[in-house]
């Protein structure tokens, strides 16, 4: 009987060396420009208290959440009619105590009220790390992948969500990605639902609509249906969703018909402000005001950004938004922050649809000496630290096999330069090169290797 081959779980990939070298040009990347504009890095645990998740993603969000079985008899002193409850979070608290993190920012705001007194606010961070949701694997969708996060808490200063965004656009110009950063704000979308006399029905409002883009309005409107809203407040909400105009007449127009909602008011205010921020700023990206983007995360309470490529059909690459009350969840008050998150899969997929990685994000060593024999080979390992400290990526083939099989080595490895050393290179004390690429062959001195090989 045949061994059965070995499998990973749906929604998770492996990546090999060069998949690697393409994933950190992307993190790194995002690293330089994160930590450019002052942002410092944190980490927290792949796993967090099922309590601390809970209820912080809306109930969609719950039921993507994998849930961690306790060690042991996890049923233990469980009723299995609780079980039967479907949905039910009292069961999984008693038989899950821990879950894998669904993102970065309910953690981080966790970390913030624990490590409150060692913080200085406002406080600015990024993470990258991953994080896992039990969601149907599709193209661009995956249980587990990176997120890439910067946050500030403790300012509700407009000039955060200014600086993030810049960060956005700096970060996609320098992938060479045309992106659409859009914006909207929560305080704008409860405006909207007071307007068409369903205040109670935000987070249904919400979530649906946030599907506009994915599903078209009949189905958006049914689903409104199915979660009760009514249909005079659904053909009050129409004409809304279909504002037409650039960013400043849709918020006029808005301004216009909320013009009794305080909240609603307060949002396009604090979008107005932001758009002109924004203006002088001059990104290379278009920003667009989006009255339909709400996310579907409920605890978003001012901005809400996301970004979508310009030349790739994939979804949301990078999405963010104000969150004043997301520390109040976990006892500390009146903290505000506001986060972005880029979603590294998604923009490495992006990438690869594009051929936009560049020759240089390849990892690999720069030089290999070829190996003639154990003499030769023993010598060219006196030569390796001096390329090592020059910063240069250098190996040797560890077996003397022909020297056509170590070339197609070289080739397959993308190596630039072959260094040949026989016995007539250890008698003059000088190397011979070869260049992979244009295939030139010439002599040189291992000083003049490295400042070639440096270049």
């Amino acid at each position: 009987m045949a061994l059965q081959k070995p499998s990973i779980p749906k929604g998770t990939r492996d990546f090999g060396p060069v998949e690697m070298s393409k994933r950190n040009y992307i993190f790194n990347t995002i690293k330089k420009v994160f930590q450019h504009h002052g942002y410092s890095q944190i980490e927290t645990p792949a796993m967090e208290n099922l309590d601390t998740l809970l209820g912080k993603y809306g109930d969609e969000g719950d039921k993507l959440l994998f849930k961690i079985l306790n060690s042991g008899d996890f049923f233990d002193g469980v009723d299995p009619l609780e079980l039967r409850q479907s949905g039910s979070n009292t069961a999984s608290l008693k038989i899950c105590e821990k879950g894998l993190r669904y993102d970065l920012t309910v953690p981080f705001a966790r970390f913030v009220v624990q490590h409150q007194h060692e913080i200085e606010f406002p406080f600015k961070r990024y993470q990258i790390q991953p994080v896992w949701r039990a969601d149907r694997p599709q193209k661009g969708r995956y249980r587990e992948f990176y997120q890439c996060d910067a946050d500030v808490v403790g300012s509700d200063s407009l000039l955060n969500e200014a600086d993030l965004i810049s960060i956005i656009d700096e970060v996609f110009q320098q992938l060479d990605i045309r992106v659409k950063i859009k914006l909207n704000n929560r305080k704008i979308l409860a405006g909207i639902a007071g307007y068409i006399g369903q205040p109670d029905k935000i987070t249904a409002i919400t979530v649906a609509i946030d599907k506009l883009d994915k599903i078209g309005t009949e189905a958006v409107f049914q689903e409104l249906q199915l979660k009760g809203v009514s249909v005079q407040g659904i053909y009050k909400l129409e004409p809304l969703l279909a504002l037409s105009g650039n960013n400043t007449d849709r918020l006029d127009s808005l301004r216009k018909i909320l013009a009794t909602d305080t909240t609603g008011i307060k949002g396009i205010d604090e979008a107005t402000h932001l758009l002109g921020i924004l203006d002088t700023l001059k990104l290379k990206s278009e920003v667009e005001f989006d009255i339909s983007l709400a996310r579907g995360l409920n605890y978003y309470t001012g901005t809400i950004i996301e970004v979508k490529a310009q030349e790739a059909e994939i979804g949301s690459i990078c999405g963010g938004g104000r969150y004043d009350d997301l520390t109040g969840i976990f006892g500390l008050k009146n903290i505000s922050g506001v986060g972005i998150s880029f979603g590294a899969d998604r923009i490495f997929d992006v990438l690869e649809q594009l051929n936009r990685f560049p020759a240089g994000a390849m990892e690999s060593s720069r030089v290999l000496f070829a190996n003639f024999g154990e003499k030769e080979a023993l010598h060219c390992l006196t030569l390796l630290p001096l390329l090592y400290k020059a910063g240069i990526a250098a190996e040797i083939y560890p077996d003397a096999a022909k020297l056509k099989k170590q070339m197609a080595y070289a080739d397959a490895r993308h190596i630039h330069y072959m260094v040949l050393v026989g016995e007539n290179e250890m008698n003059e004390g000088n190397l011979t090169i070869k260049n992979m690429v244009t295939g030139e062959q010439f002599k040189a001195s291992p000083e003049e290797l490295i400042k070639l090989a440096g270049c």
